[in-house]
């Protein structure tokens, strides 16, 4: 069941809201920076995301074909979301960072399975071999 959910950096200066439905599942991806970030998405239509404060506080990375928006708060460093164009997801997305939601249980999060994505090898749709370190 979708529901409404509060998120922001770690220093607060980010705030943002996202209708979320845990039991469509999140993302793990191992491309180098979700590796490297441990990065664990929940993806959402750009409709379903609204930064509340705070975007004049964003920095954004992006790296190899940039596709992606790699949001990060300039004075926490924090990477609350992402936003971007794939067709593997649907092509316009955000993936919210779950470790960013206020107050949102585990086992909430945990609603529906959690795919894992080779990004490392740009295939979205299958998983990795190896999957533990994610």
């Amino acid at each position: 069941m979708e529901s409404t959910y509060n998120g922001s950096c770690h220093c607060g200066a980010v705030r943002f809201e996202a209708d979320i439905d845990f039991e469509l599942g999140t993302a793990k991806c191992n491309c180098s920076i979700c590796a490297k970030t441990r990065s664990w998405g929940a993806i959402i239509r750009p409709q379903a995301f609204r930064l509340i404060s705070g975007e004049s506080e964003l920095s954004d990375y992006q790296f190899g074909p940039k596709l992606v928006h790699h949001y990060f708060c300039k004075h926490c460093g924090v990477r609350p979301f992402e936003k971007g164009f794939h067709e593997s997801v649907g092509g316009d997305f955000y993936s919210v960072q779950v470790a960013c939601l206020d107050g949102v249980a585990v086992d909430d999060i945990l609603a529906g399975p959690v795919r894992y994505a080779d990004g490392r090898n740009d295939n979205y749709l299958e998983a990795p071999a190896e999957i533990r370190h994610l």
